[in-house]
């Protein structure tokens, strides 16, 4: 039984009202084009495509059966997600959707830019989920494993570690070093300097 929306949450009203409209109003239709292109690209014809818009996105993403398929498209080796199968059932689509949000940690996707199962499966926040779905898409591009299936332009390539090795002498050296940033203390009193009448106490 497929029900278009959401049937189990009335409409808000007031503050609600007003905060459900600011986290909606971060939702980018450009963006979502781009992750539907790539999301295709990377699971092949058998994930579809949504309708255009914002409740066809989470639509077809609200089972987790294709994010499980995306996130299984970009490991290598061994899958993540061992099951995916689509379901009716409430709890099973949040299950999968969970599985999916622990693979992408594993894959590199940090807390911080992780949407919450709710913010999916209820609507409640799809501009989280469109960030999760971005950080993937940059790890996998950053990454450049041989998996990733789309334009590397799609996505910001992430910063990577420069890791630098000092001898103990160039360490050493280092800290004799004053930064310009620190100035110079040369000459410095406080002489001539006054703060104000001093307080009467009567």
């Amino acid at each position: 039984m497929a029900t278009k929306g959401m049937a189990n949450k009335g409409p808000s009203y007031g503050m609600s009202r007003q905060v459900q409209d600011k986290i909606d109003s971060k939702y980018d239709p450009e963006l979502e084009q781009i992750l539907v292109e790539w999301i295709s690209r990377q699971c092949g014809s058998g994930a579809g495509r949504p309708e255009a818009g914002k409740m066809g996105f989470q639509a077809w993403l609200k089972d987790g059966c294709v994010l499980s398929e995306l996130i299984n498209s970009l490991f290598p080796g061994d899958k993540p997600v061992k099951k995916i199968q689509s379901s009716s059932m409430a709890f099973k689509q949040m299950e999968q959707i969970s599985q999916f949000l622990n693979a992408a940690e594993k894959y590199g996707v940090t807390k911080t830019d992780m949407f919450q199962t709710v913010d999916l499966w209820e609507g409640k926040d799809l501009a989280a989920v469109q960030r999760t779905l971005s950080a993937l898409g940059s790890l996998a591009v950053t990454k450049d494993e041989g998996t990733y299936h789309g334009d590397p332009n799609w996505f910001f390539k992430k910063s990577q570690e420069n890791k630098r090795d000092f001898s103990d002498d160039q360490l050493k050296a280092g800290k004799n070093v004053i930064g310009l940033q620190m100035g110079s203390n040369k000459g410095a009193s406080q002489e001539g300097m006054s703060y104000g009448r001093p307080r009467q106490i009567m």
